[in-house]
C-alpha cells in the first residue's frame, strides 16, 4: 500500500523563458535551484519518457515511465495511453493504489503565467492527488491543488477546480457534485 507525504502548494516565478536558449536554461534552472546542467537532463528526460508513455501500449510500462519521471504511483493503477501528466513538475502528482486515470486526461500542476497577470493570477505549483479506487474518466482536466477523494468518480470531459470528496460522482465544467453513492456502496 503506497503512502505517500503530500507537500504544501508553493508559489513559483512569474513567467520569464528569456529571448534566447541559453537565457532560458539560465532563468528555468535558478528559478528550479538546481544547475544547468541538471535542468538540461532532468528537461530532456522527462520529454523522452513522457512522449515513450504518451504512446506506450502497456499499462506496466506507462507506470513505470511516469515513475522515473518522478510521478508517485500507487500499487495496481491504471493510466491510459494519450494522458497528458504535468511536464514541469510531475513529482506533484500522487496516484494512490488501484487508482485509474482514463485516456486523454490532462493533470496540471502549476500555473506559469506573464508578470502582466500580477495582482489577478498567483504563480502556484501544488500538488494533485488521486486517493485510493477513485476513477478519472476520459478526457478530464484536473487543476493544481486538486485532491481526488477515496472511490469518487469524475465523469468524462469534466473540469475538476476544486476538492471532490469520497464516494461522490461529480461531472461538467466546472466538476460540481452529481451523487453521493457512499449508501450504495455500503448496501452493496
Amino acid at each position: 500500500m503506497a503512502q505517500f507525504d503530500i507537500p504544501e502548494p508553493f508559489e513559483i516565478p512569474f513567467f520569464d523563458h528569456g529571448n534566447t536558449l541559453a537565457e532560458t536554461i539560465k532563468n528555468s534552472s535558478q528559478r528550479r535551484k538546481m544547475s544547468k546542467t541538471h535542468f538540461i537532463f532532468r528537461k530532456i528526460k522527462n520529454i523522452l519518457l513522457y512522449r515513450l508513455a504518451f504512446f506506450c501500449p502497456l499499462n506496466s510500462w506507462r507506470i513505470k515511465m511516469h515513475r522515473w519521471r518522478g510521478i508517485h504511483i500507487g500499487e495496481h493503477c491504471y493510466i491510459a495511453q494519450q494522458c497528458s501528466l504535468d511536464n514541469a513538475y510531475p513529482e506533484l502528482i500522487f496516484i494512490e493504489d488501484y487508482a485509474g486515470i482514463n485516456q486523454g486526461t490532462t493533470i496540471i500542476t502549476h500555473t506559469n503565467c506573464r508578470d502582466v497577470f500580477k495582482g489577478v493570477v498567483k504563480c502556484v505549483a501544488a500538488p494533485v492527488v488521486v486517493r485510493k479506487y477513485a476513477l478519472v474518466s476520459v478526457n478530464c482536466t484536473l487543476l493544481p491543488g486538486v485532491e481526488i477523494g477515496e472511490k469518487a468518480i469524475v465523469s468524462a470531459g469534466s473540469v475538476v477546480t476544486n476538492k471532490v470528496k469520497p464516494d461522490t460522482m461529480v461531472i461538467g465544467n466546472p466538476a460540481k457534485k452529481l451523487v453521493n453513492f457512499e449508501k450504495m456502496l455500503e448496501k452493496a
